[in-house]
C-alpha cells in the first residue's frame, strides 16, 4: 500500500478514537467509537470456538470496520438514529473508501455490502455481538449513566438479531439477567 495513502487513511480512522458514544465506561468517561469497535473484535475472537464453521477472521474484520463513518459523522444512538441519518452515514462509508487504494477498497466494500445484507452467518454473528457489546457496557457503567427509556431497551435490544444462535441467545439471557439485577439494585 502506498505509504502517503495508508497514513492519511489511518488519520481519519483516529477520528474514531476522539468521536465518543452514547454508552460510558465503568470509570464514568463516555466510550470512544474506537473502544467498541477494539471489544466487538475481541469478544469474537473469544468465540470463536463455539462457532467453528465461521470465518472468525472475516467477523473480526467486520467488528473493526463497521462502524468507520463515525470517523465523519460521529455517533447516533440507536435510539435517535433516522433513515436519514443512516443515508449520511453510508456516505460518509462510500468516501472513505474512496480514500483505501485497490485491492483494499474492494475488500472493505464487498464487508460492508455483506454486513448490510444480512445473509452470511459471518455478517449475523458481527450484529449479534454489536448489539451485546452495547448492552455489557451499559451493565458496566453505573445506572446513573442510563437515560429513562434504556431500562426497557437493555430488556429488548439484540434479542432479534441472536435468535439465529443458541450460544448467543444464552449470551443475551445472562446479560439481560445482569441488567435485571443492576435495575433492581438501583431501587434500594
Amino acid at each position: 500500500m502506498d505509504i502517503q495513502a495508508y497514513l492519511n487513511f489511518l488519520n481519519i480512522a483516529e477520528k474514531l478514537k476522539c468521536n465518543t458514544r452514547h454508552s460510558y465506561t465503568s470509570s464514568g468517561r463516555h466510550e470512544s467509537v474506537a473502544e467498541h469497535s477494539w471489544r466487538l473484535a475481541l469478544m469474537a475472537y473469544l468465540i470463536r470456538d463455539e462457532f467453528p464453521e465461521v470465518n472468525i477472521d472475516r467477523v473480526i474484520q467486520m467488528c473493526l470496520f463497521h462502524d468507520m463513518g463515525e470517523a465523519v459523522t460521529g455517533d447516533i444512538p440507536c435510539f435517535e438514529k433516522t433513515g436519514r441519518d443512516e443515508a449520511v452515514e453510508d456516505e460518509a462509508v462510500a468516501w472513505l473508501l474512496e480514500q483505501l487504494p485497490m485491492p483494499h477498497r474492494q475488500a472493505v466494500e464487498q464487508l460492508f455490502q455483506e454486513m448490510g445484507s444480512q445473509q452470511t452467518v459471518e455478517a449475523k454473528l458481527y450484529k449479534a455481538l454489536d448489539k451485546l457489546e452495547a448492552l455489557i457496557q451499559h451493565n458496566e457503567a453505573d445506572i446513573s449513566t442510563w437515560l429513562p427509556l434504556e431500562h426497557e431497551l437493555q430488556m429488548t435490544y439484540g434479542t432479534k438479531e441472536c435468535e439465529f444462535s443458541e450460544y448467543l441467545s444464552k449470551l443475551r439471557d445472562v446479560v439481560w439477567e445482569d441488567s435485571v439485577r443492576k435495575i433492581e439494585d438501583a431501587k434500594y
